[in-house]
This record gives C-alpha cells, structure tokens and sequence, in this order.
C-alpha cells in the first residue's frame, strides 16, 4: 500500500479496527465465550495495536522540510543565546 493512500486511509481503518473489536467482544455473552474467543480476540487486538503505532509514528513523523526549518530555528534560538547584547555593560 503506498504512503499516500495509507495515510489518508488510516484514520477510518483503525476505527472500524477498534470498533469491530469492541462489537465483537460485546457479542460474547459469557465468560467462557470470551475466553474460548481468545486467539480471535488476540489477533484482532494486534493488528489494531499495530496499526494505532503506525499512525501514532506517522502523526509525530519530521518530514524533511520541517526536520530542517526545526533545525534553523534551533540554530537560531543557540545563536541568540550565545550573543551578548551589550546586557553585561548594563545596556538595555
């Protein structure tokens, strides 16, 4: 799957992920049902663990372009830093 499409797709994949997990354990009446349902629910719960860390990764991903603007103005903020305005004088 290309990046482009899984990016704008991700969002409606993993809910209808979390949801039909949430729907599927809600139909199992009993206890025993739910644990007997447990390698199900257990491949259903990674591949949605999976894809929320895929997204969570992507949506604090620096693309190029903003990893450099970041480092400019990092690279500014030290600068001004490190420049003496005059202030140890007293000059304001």
């Amino acid at each position: 799957m290309s990046d482009d499409v899984y990016q704008h797709d991700e969002p409606k994949h993993l809910v209808s992920l979390l949801r039909a997990l949430a729907t599927r354990i809600r139909e199992l009446e009993g206890d025993d049902e739910l644990l007997a349902a447990g390698p199900e629910l257990l491949k259903m719960m990674g591949d949605a663990r999976a894809g929320l860390f895929r997204y969570e990764v992507r949506c604090t991903y620096d693309t190029p372009e903003i990893a450099e603007s970041r480092r400019i103005v990092d690279r500014a903020r030290k600068q001004s830093d490190e420049t003496d305005f005059g202030e140890s004088e007293g000059v304001v």
